[in-house]
């Protein structure tokens, strides 16, 4: 009786797991956050500009070279990354505006706002292959956004 039980046990253990949805793996780079209203004015100040940023975050446990990567806009602004290690679990704010880089702070350099307030889609690209990694997008709505 015993082992009439556990085998049933077994089966409908094992069925249940088939019948289970698989979990998508994270992107090797994902991106996480989006601010795109930075608060106040948008007065292009660079202290403004440095407000709109994206993080991205290395979901491996090994270190990611980013040198080349994109991160662009919908409509086709990109940044391009310089050497820069990703380390595993770690994150890399993308801000619009000046500043020096550093190993968790990067800078477009650009004079004008990127990310759309009425919505928008942030991409990465690896740069071996220009493959997307990951995506984020927003429409209309509060001045940021979680990323899944």
């Amino acid at each position: 009786m015993r082992l009439l039980l556990r085998t049933a046990a077994a089966t409908l253990t094992a069925a249940a797991l088939i019948g289970m949805p698989a979990q998508a793996a994270a992107p090797a780079v994902q991106i996480i956050k989006v601010y795109y209203d930075s608060p106040g004015k948008d007065t292009r100040s660079s202290t403004s500009l440095n407000a709109e940023y994206v993080v991205l975050k290395n979901t491996t446990r090994k270190p990611i070279q980013m040198e080349k990567w994109i991160l662009r806009d919908k409509t086709g602004y990109k940044y391009r990354f310089l050497a820069l290690v990703l380390k595993p679990g770690k994150t890399v704010t993308v801000r619009t505006g000046t500043g020096d880089d550093g190993t968790s702070t990067v800078y477009w350099n650009r004079g004008q706002y990127v990310w759309n307030n009425d919505g928008d889609t942030a991409s990465i690209h690896r740069s071996s292959d220009l493959k997307k990694i990951d995506t984020c997008s927003w429409g209309r709505g509060r001045a940021w956004t979680h990323c899944p």
